[in-house]
């Protein structure tokens, strides 16, 4: 009985002792972060900032363009026959009057000289019935020959006189298809693929063109715009600045054409813009940022894009203010392009303004300035 009792004291005193022991070990913890929590702060945020300025910058209408050839000429043969000659190779750059195909001529080297042979007949027997005509009037005063005679020798040669009219006609048309077996080049351009080869027989006019050539100096771009801006287009046609942002760079070019009718369904216009391209950095196909400059904004606060932030109720900027805190400040962007933005409210120039960082901050974080922009150099610190 006794070593039952003694066990159960044991066991007793183990389990008093475990629990004593978990007790300690979980209020030393809890004592720790206190301490830590009591002492500690928020470290402040890296960022990196730019100031506001006011400048004159151009009154600019975004949009999107497509690059387009100034003109495609699809080369069709205007005679028919088999393709002698190819004088050029694909993607080539032609000028006007280039020759790009030769279609078998002998067949119209004959047409010709039979044109011709049937013309000399004509103009002979022409002026044999002229001769008869005088002489004819002559005699017809005389009353040796009676004056239907006389009108029938008349009427004969005005007959031969248009025969011999409709075979210089011929003799026309046929050095024209002579011509036309020689394929040039309407304009200057760079040609497409050639769609035909030596031996392929053509026919006139045929649906399928020899080749496509597209001028490419100078060159369009195509857009369209809100059409609230038909008027500022209409009057800046022929002299209105366009920029394009191209691969290659910035290409500048003028507003050439404004559409006719607005599209109600999207409630824009199409117009059309002319670059030079000399460098044909431009390409037809491909998608550019095209800007309208409309005119200019005078005395206006600029800050870099990089500090204007898109938020659930617009765009918003941090200000870092004298207390080195931030504040979330809710903005009015006029326009805005990669560099830098036009507000129109919410900002005054001279101000402070996170430019990277923005990620990390709340309103009311206090931040650590890395890099400084001078103050009327905004696109510098973005």
């Amino acid at each position: 009985m006794r070593s039952i009792s003694l066990s159960r004291t044991v066991a007793a005193a183990t389990l008093v002792a475990m629990t004593a022991c978990q007790r300690g070990g979980g209020a030393a913890p809890a004592g720790g972060r206190g301490a830590a929590g009591a002492g500690g702060g928020r470290p402040p945020v890296p960022v990196v900032v730019a100031v506001t300025a006011r400048e004159d910058v151009p009154r600019e209408l975004p949009a999107v363009g497509n690059v387009q050839p100034y003109v495609t000429v699809s080369v069709r043969p205007l005679v028919g026959g088999a393709i002698v000659g190819v004088f050029f190779k694909e993607g080539d750059e032609v000028q006007r009057g280039q020759r790009l195909f030769e279609i078998d001529p002998r067949p119209y080297q004959a047409t010709l000289a039979q044109a011709r042979g049937a013309l000399e007949q004509a103009r002979q027997q022409a002026s044999n019935a002229k001769a008869d005509a005088a002489r004819y009037a002559r005699l017809v005063k005389s009353s040796f020959v009676t004056q239907q005679q006389y009108d029938a020798a008349v009427a004969n040669a005005r007959a031969l006189a248009g025969q011999v009219a409709a075979g210089e006609a011929a003799v026309r048309r046929a050095q024209l298809d002579l011509q036309n077996c020689r394929v040039e080049s309407p304009i200057r351009g760079r040609t497409g693929a050639v769609l035909v080869q030596i031996g392929n027989v053509v026919q006139a006019s045929q649906a399928n063109p020899l080749v496509v050539v597209a001028e490419l100096k100078p060159i369009s771009v195509a857009f369209t715009v809100p059409s609230s801006n038909v008027a500022a287009l209409r009057a800046g046609v022929g002299r209105m600045a366009v920029i394009a942002d191209a691969q290659a760079g910035r290409r500048e070019g003028r507003l050439e054409f404004v559409n006719n009718t607005v599209d109600p369904a999207a409630g824009t216009i199409l117009a059309k813009a002319t670059f030079a391209n000399e460098d044909e950095a431009l390409w037809p196909g491909e998608y550019v940022n095209v800007r309208v400059v409309l005119g200019a904004l005078r005395g206006a606060v600029v800050a870099p894009a990089a500090a204007v932030v898109p938020g659930q109720s617009g765009p918003f900027v941090y200000v870092v203010k004298q207390d080195g805190t931030v504040e979330q400040r809710p903005v009015k962007v006029a326009q805005q392009d990669a560099r830098e933005a036009v507000i129109a409210d919410g900002l005054a120039p001279g101000e402070t303004v996170v430019t990277d960082g923005q990620l990390a901050l709340v309103p009311g974080a206090r931040v650590a300035v890395k890099q400084r922009a001078a103050a009327g150099a905004p696109s510098d610190a973005a």
